[in-house]
């Protein structure tokens, strides 16, 4: 019998009534009845409030390019779940998905509290990374990363925080400093870090643990825009070796930038940064990889352009006000007549603050529900914008996401433009109709 989405989608559920666990016991337990697969392939792990999903995409794609068998994990999956396990940017099978956690499965103990959804998935991952013999993984934390389930082994390669903004409060703290300290947790003793431009709050509380935990630390500069999608990585960054300085000029690097938006900028330089640490340890990864593999690099979802019945529509899943900001900046660029949202939300997220990133006077929102998620009730979210943007052209609800777009296509002229955001699960809803409606 074929595996199916739905198959995989099941047999998942079963975990997914005991929640989140933030703490690696049950992790812990569970790879050593597995044989600690977890220490058979030297990764790469990549924390942060955003941008963590495309660096992870491309550094795995720069290493695919120089010849690695490359093991990517993600989280979470725009429409199925094998989207999250790939080896050189390829997807699992489903038919591999199954047997492997139907492996993990097997080796979980009656007898003690039963793993997360997310900890048997991740557990799977170790165990088919460690039988694919894969060369290198590289690994996206899935929430904070002192506490994740990938943070798991002792040592990894380089470690990557790309941003730290307010997220997840209720777990993660609910100041920058204390979700900072909950993402330099996958800070290794002894292993080089690369950390991207943070606010100064929580700049200082993971310098700090880098310095304690004796990481040679790079700060790269986000790379030169020179045109024509065309970016510059300079090379200037600073290695801090116990209570010295050094500033350090590798070699230049020009290279097409395929994914939209100033932050590519800030992400495609944290990978860089992070390939030249490998390089330094021997791995063999050739500039020309480099910009073969960045120009490779696809992430869906993210700042994405996508025709949708004749029209040119935005797609992004700014589901947080700093990547509300992000999409925010990318819009105001974009010189157009009028703005018109098309949004659905988690009931989970500050949409508050979200609301004040994106909506200006004379805009329409189109809100939506995020099917088989904790949607956000539609009605509270129309008085939440009207009251953060009381100069809203309208703002209107519908009760599907196609029809919330027909509906906004129809309202927009010609230069207007038309954006499709606020959850990653919507999108991953939008694509699956998209792909239902396409299929014979």
């Amino acid at each position: 019998m074929a595996v199916t989405d739905a198959d995989i989608s099941e047999f998942l559920q079963q975990f997914a009534r005991f929640g989140v666990n933030l703490g690696l016991e049950a992790s812990e337990q569970l790879l050593e009845v597995l044989q600690h697969p977890q220490d058979r392939t030297p990764i790469v792990h990549v924390a942060g409030s955003n941008g963590k999903g495309s660096v992870c995409a491309y550094i795995s794609s720069i290493l695919t390019a120089a010849g690695y068998r490359t093991g990517r994990y993600t989280s979470p999956h725009l429409v199925s779940w094998t989207e999250r396990i790939c080896i050189n940017d390829q997807p699992i099978d489903r038919a591999d998905l199954w047997a492997t956690l139907e492996q993990v499965k097997a080796a979980i103990n009656p007898d003690k509290p039963s793993p997360t959804q997310f900890e048997v998935f991740t557990a799977a991952m170790w165990l088919y990374f460690a039988q694919r013999k894969v060369d290198v993984a590289v690994i996206e934390v899935g929430l904070g990363g002192r506490l994740d389930a990938t943070n798991i082994t002792d040592e990894c390669l380089v470690s990557i925080i790309t941003s730290v903004s307010l997220e997840h409060t209720e777990r993660l703290g609910d100041t920058l400093a204390k979700v900072a300290y909950e993402k330099a947790g996958i800070l290794k003793n002894g292993c080089p870090a690369v950390i991207g431009e943070l606010p100064e709050s929580a700049l200082a509380v993971v310098s700090r643990a880098a310095f304690d935990r004796f990481c040679a630390t790079t700060y790269p500069t986000p790379a030169k825009d020179v045109g024509q999608g065309s970016c510059l990585f300079e090379g200037m960054e600073t290695y801090e070796f116990d209570d010295s300085t050094v500033m350090y000029a590798a070699q230049e690097i020009q290279y097409q930038l395929p994914l939209e938006g100033e932050i590519q900028r800030h992400n495609s330089a944290l990978a860089i940064a992070a390939i030249q640490r490998l390089h330094e340890q021997g791995w063999e990864i050739s500039d020309t990889a480099i910009v073969k593999g960045i120009a490779n690099t696809q992430w869906p979802g993210r700042l994405q352009w996508y025709d949708w019945k004749g029209h040119r529509i935005l797609i992004d899943g700014a589901h947080n006000p700093a990547s509300a900001q992000v999409l925010s900046s990318f819009v105001a660029n974009h010189s157009r007549q009028s703005r018109h949202w098309v949004i659905g939300m988690l009931s989970t997220k500050n949409h508050t603050e979200i609301f004040q990133s994106l909506l200006q006077p004379g805009d329409s929102v189109y809100f939506v529900p995020v099917p088989e998620h904790s949607s956000a009730a539609l009605p509270e979210l129309v008085s939440n914008a009207k009251q953060v943007c009381p100069d809203l052209k309208s703002a209107v609800v519908f009760n599907d996401v196609q029809l919330g777009l027909q509906a906004a296509t129809i309202e927009a002229k010609h230069q207007d433009l038309v954006i499709l955001c606020g959850s990653l699960y919507l999108l991953g809803h939008f694509f699956e109709q998209e792909a239902s409606i396409q299929s014979p």
